[in-house]
């Protein structure tokens, strides 16, 4: 159902185009038929300016390349346009890459002049393999399927072998057209055109009548333009060929099984982004983000770790720990981290397991003591404790305070019972002296 409303639609509008008067339809030389429109090329022209092409004749070969201009698709995503001018030496006057629009380019070829000397015509297509045909030069990458397409113009006989670089140029995938004025040598034509060779070999007797190839040329490369037409079902790009289209999507997505719809690419599939950490996709573009605890650096790609440490960024009471783009929390000698993981509390130091006192721990801020039950003494370890005696009670030094004192006391004691005996003997010698006395 879907192919009969879209052939009705084309004939409908094929029909329409044709009841339109030429005026409206528009000249094809000046490219205004936007129902026709040449497949995308990379077209380089290689003209001959050597001696036997008079000025004035030289002048209607840039009137035809100008022409031909006209009837082109021309665009950086349409048709690219090199051209090549050639004698006895090669000049390269602008690559594929140079102009994108039809005023530029004419207006390029309008300022070429003739090299004179012989006619080089290998080394011309040998230059335009080597210098022109390259992606650095404007030629789109192979898997693009964009056709390379050669035109010489040349009125003579090549000075210089041509079938083997041709022939290189055409295995290359390099189409090649040529086209002979006046004095051309047919058989090098043929020599260098491609098959078929009636549709790739011309000739017109003067240059005055060569832009008449123009309408030829447009033939070839121009085909029903169905993208214009409005009867495809492509849902972003619509790419005409030969009659028929194909569909494309616009960068950053891929046409899906169906070759109509396209899906966004995931631009964070492995091999397709350069994050270092994490890959956002963003309808057909991405970004790149870090890791918590990361943040992104100037490049915009890569990650450094944030000092997770720094005043500010964490909520540790005493001390954190940075460690790769997070943080732990710790505390100080004699505290013990609380089950927030945040806070610390002073650790009980006489709890059990962390002292070695024997019978009593006398906790002191952050460190103990140790002491013994009453009727203990603690020994000079100070940890254990011994059951306290009387003679345990007195000291060494005290001991020996009180044997001096026993001994002075015993000292005295003798002392004065010496005395008491001489004091005996002098009474009884007294009261013998007064018994003398009262005798007389």
């Amino acid at each position: 159902m879907r192919r009969a409303l879209g052939s009705l639609r084309c004939y409908l509008a094929l029909l329409a185009l044709l009841l339109l008067p030429p005026a409206a339809r528009g000249s094809p030389a000046a490219g205004r038929d936007t129902t026709c429109k040449n497949r995308p090329l990379d077209l380089v022209f290689i003209i001959d300016s050597s001696r036997s092409v008079r000025t004035e004749e030289f002048e209607k070969v840039k009137v035809f390349l100008s022409e031909m201009i006209d009837t082109l698709d021309v665009g950086e995503r349409a048709t690219r346009v090199a051209v090549l001018n050639y004698a006895s030496t090669v000049k390269v006057e602008f690559p594929l890459r140079t102009y994108f629009d039809k005023a530029s380019m004419k207006e390029a070829v309008s300022h070429i002049e003739p090299l004179s000397a012989g006619t080089m015509t290998g080394l011309a297509i040998q230059t335009a393999m080597d210098e022109v045909f390259t992606e650095e030069m404007g030629t789109r990458p192979a898997n693009f399927n964009i056709p390379k397409v050669v035109i010489i113009v040349t009125d003579g006989r090549p000075q210089d072998q041509v079938q083997d670089v041709a022939a290189r140029a055409q295995a290359a995938g390099i189409e090649i057209y040529a086209v002979g004025v006046d004095r051309a040598d047919m058989q090098s034509l043929r020599m260098m055109a491609s098959e078929p060779l009636d549709e790739h070999v011309f000739y017109v007797e003067t240059y005055g009548v060569i832009e008449k190839l123009t309408s030829k040329f447009r033939e070839t490369f121009c085909a029903v333009n169905m993208c214009a037409l409005g009867t495809h079902d492509c849902q972003q790009v619509c790419m005409s060929s030969g009659g028929s289209y194909v569909c494309d999507c616009y960068e950053g997505y891929t046409l899906n099984p169906d070759k109509r719809t396209c899906s966004a690419v995931d631009m964070c599939a492995p091999g397709r982004h350069d994050c270092g950490q994490v890959c956002v996709s963003n309808n057909g573009s991405y970004s790149c983000e870090c890791r918590e605890g990361y943040t992104l650096n100037p490049d915009k790609k890569t990650c450094s770790a944030m000092d997770m440490c720094a005043p500010g960024k964490h909520d540790c009471a005493q001390i954190c720990l940075s460690n790769d783009g997070s943080y732990t929390c710790d505390c100080y000698e004699g505290y013990t981290l609380n089950a927030d993981k945040k806070t610390c509390s002073a650790v009980d130091m006489c709890a059990p397991g962390r002292h070695d006192c024997e019978q009593v721990c006398v906790r002191d801020d952050l460190f103990y003591t140790c002491d013994c039950y009453q009727g203990y003494t603690l020994n000079p370890d100070k940890k254990t404790c011994s059951r306290a005696t009387t003679s345990s009670l007195v000291t060494t030094e005290e001991s020996c305070k009180c044997e001096a004192i026993a001994a002075l006391q015993d000292s005295v004691t003798s002392h004065l019972e010496a005395l008491s005996t001489k004091l005996d003997e002098v009474s009884q010698k007294l009261q013998a002296y007064q018994e003398r006395q009262q005798g007389v």
